[in-house]
């Protein structure tokens, strides 16, 4: 018998990643292409439309050029996304202005002006999203409108990157809840638009994608972006979801009572559930999952990119040395942090580089490091920024237990964060639970795609079925109970900053 494959596309916040799979969900190649984030002025964070697009055809060019597959046997395709990264498009399909990407916080006035004419508890019940955050898709739209009035009156399309994408290989418009429940444009009862919402932003239904469900089918590859590709003409394109979602597919986070942690360029923690859940207490939203049916317990923040800046602003020597040939940065930095103890001796860090995500939404939060003294090395900075996300980890955990109302018995890790067998130990210790990695945890987002588009082409009868089947546990890290009393007192000092710095931020 011949074998099928199916492409699972990541489309990240630094990079897109590619991967090719068989009908046993095992991967036959992957490649990542990374690309630069432009950030014109403080708070502006954004991307071209062709850099997205030229990043994914040499990411997809090497996996084809390298995988000895008949690229005829290539059936499907589908994407794990990021969320909250918009562009508004013209009647002829151009861009109207660079995409806006989800950790771009400039719209804090509209999100104010927002969360003014809709309550917040009108805003949880209607969207399943706790508070209005710059972030969002409506307070950016509402910014686009405010500042670019001209161009805001010449808008045919306003798409998600997802729905971008789709619309590039197969020329529909279509989006899906996973990705749009974080806009507040999104009815989180009704899984329509929130007229209320789009009617308040000056928009119509028609300006926005046809909403179907993730495993949609949405037609094939138009036949010339196929051959740009390298693709078969017979490709299925299949609605995807959001990389949170996709990611917990990745690692059989697909029925409730599963954790999992991502430590990609953001921070997430998320849970499955089988039905909505409103938190009361204003501070974790419910998203929609990218299993039809399902929604998450989802919370959020700066995770790897504060890693990554402390790699490309601090970390020269190291990086050069991967450029030589050696060893990965991220590498040589994790063996420097083994030098410094546990609780880096009082070096705390918040890692708020675009603001603070629930339970401690702070839309003005600022990367803070405290307690820095003469005593303090190289090796304790490193370490504090990992012990900085381990702690904002603990607080989502927490948060997501006292909601779920149940206790968290393991987490599962992936994204790059996961690579580090440190930083999975530092959680483990942080959080006093065992944290573990899957054999296929680097190319989790990849695979949750990949099993979605498997199963709209026929081989595999369902998502979860198939990702339970697939998944295998690859290493379990064990909290280490003479680190215990350090993580303690680093917990009681994080919470101490959170509070000062969500008193001080909107005053600085």
């Amino acid at each position: 018998m011949d074998k099928r494959y199916v492409l699972g596309v990541d489309l990240g916040t630094t990079a897109i990643k590619v991967g090719l799979f068989d009908e046993k969900g095992q991967k036959v190649r992957t490649a990542t292409q990374e690309y630069q984030l432009l950030t014109p002025q403080a708070l502006w964070v954004e991307q071209t439309p062709q850099t997205y697009w030229d990043s994914f055809k040499a990411a997809l060019a090497n996996v084809l050029d390298h995988c000895n597959v008949d690229r005829n046997k290539i059936e499907a395709l589908s994407v794990s996304a990021q969320g909250e990264t918009l562009v508004f498009l013209d009647k002829r399909g151009e861009p109207l202005y660079n995409f806006i990407v989800w950790m771009d916080n400039r719209a804090q006035e509209e999100s104010e002006m927002l969360m003014e004419a809709f309550d917040q508890k009108t805003l949880h019940k209607a969207t399943g999203q706790t508070c209005m955050v710059p972030l969002s898709p409506a307070p950016k739209t509402l910014w686009f409108k405010r500042n670019y009035p001209q161009r805001f009156e010449k808008i045919d399309k306003i798409l998600l990157i997802e729905d971008y994408f789709f619309w590039r290989m197969g020329g529909g418009f279509y989006g899906e809840g996973s990705l749009w429940c974080t806009s507040f444009m999104w009815d989180i009862n009704t899984h329509g638009w929130w007229r209320p919402m789009v009617d308040y932003l000056g928009l119509s239904i028609d300006q926005l994608p046809e909403l179907v469900e993730s495993g949609t089918p949405i037609g094939t590859i138009l036949p010339h972006i196929a051959k740009e590709l390298g693709l078969p003409e017979t490709l299925k394109l299949v609605m995807g979801g959001l990389d949170q979602a996709c990611g917990a597919i990745g690692v059989g986070n697909v029925t409730p009572g599963i954790f999992s942690e991502s430590t990609g360029a953001a921070l997430v923690v998320c849970t499955m559930t089988d039905h909505i859940i409103f938190d009361e207490t204003g501070e974790l939203s419910c998203f929609y999952s990218a299993i039809p049916g399902q929604y998450m317990i989802h919370a959020y923040g700066s995770g790897g990119i504060a890693y990554k800046w402390l790699r490309d602003a601090l970390c020269s020597e190291e990086s050069a040395i991967e450029g030589r040939g050696g060893p990965s940065a991220y590498q040589l930095m994790d063996e420097q942090a083994k030098k410094a103890p546990a609780g880096s001796e009082g070096l705390v860090v918040l890692p708020h580089f675009q603001g603070a995500g629930p339970p401690d939404t702070n839309q003005y939060a600022k990367c803070m490091m405290y307690g820095l003294g003469l005593q303090h090395t190289k090796a304790h900075v490193i370490r504090s920024f990992m012990e900085g996300v381990a702690m904002t980890v603990c607080r989502m955990v927490g948060a997501s237990e006292e909601l779920m109302g149940e206790p968290v018995k393991e987490i599962r890790s992936l994204s790059g964060g996961a690579k580090s067998e440190l930083w999975c130990q530092i959680k483990a210790d942080a959080l006093g639970k065992p944290v573990v990695t899957m054999k296929n945890t680097q190319d989790a987002a990849c695979l949750g795609a990949a099993l979605i588009a498997g199963v709209a082409a026929g081989i595999w009868p369902s998502v979860a079925e198939a990702a339970l089947e697939i998944v295998r546990l690859d290493k379990t890290f064990q909290p280490k109970a003479e680190n215990k009393p350090a993580y303690e007192d680093l917990m009681k000092k994080y919470l101490l900053l959170t509070g000062a710095l969500n008193e001080l931020a909107q005053q600085l």
